[in-house]
């Protein structure tokens, strides 16, 4: 039987939404754009690679970014970033799941690699989190190992006492090293199964 963990962290784009990468591939077919190249350009392409993390670490705004990378795709550049997250949405089972969670006494909080930093449902946080890691807002961005190390710090725990829910495999392993229990998020109800293994509390809708 696994240990049971006292935090959750949980990651917005892709855990606590619908998948970001479903919503670029339904851009990248409206505007003409070959989504398997775009991926392996965001992988192999040192401008890029470059580009995207200035913008998650916060070095340049979206007002910097998006003429920049429109240049790089051979698109217009306005409203790009919102074109790119046109069809994502938020997956209430997730939010529901975090918000009893934390109901029941385990300690929640966010760590998100940012495109801009003003698209979140801040209104939100108060009622989800206990601590909040924006990389836009805070210089670094995953898989740094630091931005695991503060998320745990601004829940108030020590990393082996977390739980880390994220979409990309890669984002996974620091956390592992850290002594955090991860989960790799592909599908709701097998996500919310595994964090009721973990946290040994219950966060089907509906729960207390």
């Amino acid at each position: 039987m696994a240990e049971r963990r006292s935090a959750l962290l949980v990651d917005w784009g892709g855990v606590l939404t619908t998948n970001l990468f479903s919503s670029f591939a339904a851009w990248c077919h409206r505007e003409g754009v070959d989504f398997q190249e775009l991926g392996r350009r965001f992988l192999k392409d040192k401008g890029f690679h470059r580009l995207l993390v200035d913008l998650e670490c916060g070095r340049i705004d979206e007002a910097a970014f998006e003429p920049r990378f429109a240049a790089l795709l051979g698109v217009p550049s306005k409203g790009l970033i919102d074109g790119l997250m046109a069809e994502v949405r938020p997956d209430r089972e997730m939010i529901e799941a975090v918000r009893a969670a934390r109901r029941q006494g385990v300690r929640t909080g966010l760590i998100s690699n940012s495109w801009g930093v003003h698209r979140y449902p801040r209104d939100l946080f108060a009622e989800l989190f206990d601590g909040v890691v924006i990389s836009g807002e805070e210089g670094v961005r995953k898989p740094a190992p630091e931005i695991y190390l503060l998320g745990a710090r601004r829940v108030g725990v020590e990393p082996p006492a977390c739980v880390y829910v994220d979409d990309l495999p890669h984002n996974l392993e620091p956390a592992k090293e850290l002594g955090m229990a991860t989960v790799h998020h592909t599908d709701t109800a097998e996500t919310i199964a595994r964090l009721e293994e973990l946290l040994g509390v219950s966060l089907r809708l509906g729960a207390v």
